[in-house]
C-alpha cells in the first residue's frame, strides 16, 4: 500500500498546552515533519506508530501525535515502551521522556532498556530542570545552579546523557537543539531506520523555569563556532565560516584552525558512526564549550548488535518447536501431578 502522508496527517485535534516559546512545540513539529518520510523510507502506515511516555511536560507529546499512544506514570515509559515492543514486535514504538522522567525515578528502566538494545526510539528532552512541577534542579542540571531545591546552588555533578547511553552499551546516540528542527528531522529518519535502541537528546529551552540554559550556543552569532554537526564519512569541520576543526592530540580531541601551523583538511578526524569501540564516540559526546570544545549534534554512534525483541522471537519460536506442552491442558498435567480420591 503506497499511502502519500503529510505531516498534518499526524497532528491530532488537541489543542497544544505548552508554555509560549517552549522549545516542545519545535520538536514536535520536527517529529510531525519526520513521520512521512519515515513511511515511504521503511513502507510504515500510520496505524504502526506508537507514542508513549511518562510524565512531565514532554510526556504530553502522545495526545498531539494522530497515531497510538500511551500516557504512563512517572519514570516508568522505558517499561512500557518495552512492553510494547515485545507484545507486538511489528509496531515502531516511540519513548517520550524528559532529563528528570528517564533519568531519575526512570533511570533504572532506562539503562537496562538500553542495554538490552530493544528496538525503541527514545526521544529525551533535555531542559537540565524539572519543569511540570515548577524548576526543581534535575540530574542534568549543572553544578552549583540556583533552583527552587537548591536555593544555594547544587552540590551534584550532573549526568550526561551521552556517557550514559554509551556506558549502558548503547547502539544508537544522537543530540539535537530545539531551534535545529531540519537537523532534528534527520535524525528521526535516522533513529526509525535503525534496529536497537536508539536514544536522541534534544536540548531544549524550558523559556519559564531555565531560560537561557543553552543560550551560548543557541544563538545563531555563535552555534556555529560552538557546536559541530557529525556526518557519517565526512571530516569534522566547523566554525562559522568553515575554517575551524577536530583533530585527535593523543587520546584527547583538539580544536584547531584550518591552514593554520600546517593543518589542512587532511588531518581532520573523520566520523565514524559506525565503529564499534565506543572510545571516540565517548570523547565526541563529553564535548562542551567548558573545554573550549564544540558541542556535538548529529548522529554520535549508530552500531549494529543482537536485539531484545529479536532474540526473544527467535528463543520463543525454538521452544516451541522443541517443547512437548503445546496447549494448556499439556501444561497442567506437565510435571509433578496428583490425583486426589
Amino acid at each position: 500500500m503506497d499511502l502519500q502522508y503529510t505531516p498534518q496527517d499526524f497532528k491530532s485535534n488537541q489543542q497544544v498546552k505548552w508554555c509560549p516559546g517552549c522549545g516542545d512545540f519545535a520538536i514536535l513539529a520536527a517529529v510531525q515533519r519526520a513521520m512521512p518520510e519515515i513511511c515511504q523510507a521503511l513502507g510504515y502506515t500510520r496505524e504502526r506508530f506508537v507514542f508513549a511516555s511518562g510524565i512531565g511536560c514532554s510526556s504530553r507529546f502522545p495526545y498531539y501525535m494522530n497515531t497510538y499512544g500511551f500516557h504512563g506514570i512517572h519514570g516508568r515509559a522505558s517499561a512500557i515502551a518495552t512492553g510494547i515492543k515485545v507484545a507486538n514486535p511489528s509496531l515502531t514504538v516511540w519513548q517520550i521522556t524528559g532529563d528528570g522522567d528517564a533519568m531519575a525515578i526512570g533511570g533504572n528502566h532506562l539503562i537496562h532498556a538500553i542495554r538490552r538494545n530493544i528496538d525503541i526510539n527514545i526521544l529525551l528532552f533535555n531542559n537540565q530542570i524539572y519543569g511540570l512541577t515548577k524548576g526543581q534542579y534535575s540530574p542534568t542540571s549543572p553544578l552549583g545552579i540556583v533552583t527552587k531545591t537548591s536555593p544555594y546552588g547544587t552540590v551534584e555533578h550532573p549526568f550526561n546523557p551521552g556517557s550514559l547511553v554509551l556506558g549502558a552499551r548503547g547502539t544508537f546516540f544522537a543530540r539535537s537543539l530545539d531551534v535545529e528542527m531540519k537537523l532534528t528531522q534527520e535524525i528521526m529518519v535516522a533513529s526509525a531506520k535503525h534496529d536497537g535502541t536508539s536514544v536522541t537528546e534534544v536540548l531544549q529551552n524550558c523559556v519559564i523555569f531555565n531560560d537561557g540554559a543553552y543560550a551560548e550556543i543557541m544563538d545563531k552569532e555563535y552555534r556555529g563556532d560552538r557546536t559541530i554537526v557529525l556526518r557519517h564519512g565526512q571530516p569534522m569541520i566547523f566554525g562559522k565560516n568553515k575554517d575551524k576543526g577536530l583533530l585527535l592530540e593523543g587520546l584527547k580531541i583538539k580544536a584547531v584552525t584550518i591552514g593554520k601551523n600546517g593543518v589542512g583538511p587532511q588531518d581532520l578526524l573523520v566520523h565514524d558512526a559506525c565503529e564499534p569501540n565506543p572510545g571516540v564516540h565517548m570523547m565526541l559526546a563529553n564535548m562542551g564549550t567548558a573545554d573550549n570544545l564544540p558541542i556535538a549534534l548529529g548522529v554520535i554512534r549508530s552500531v549494529q548488535d543482537m536485539t531484545y525483541d529479536d532474540n526473544v522471537r527467535d528463543q520463543v519460536s525454538e521452544i516451541r518447536k522443541q517443547s512437548a506442552i503445546k496447549n494448556m491442558d499439556d501444561l497442567l498435567r506437565s510435571g509433578a501431578i496428583w490425583e486426589v480420591e
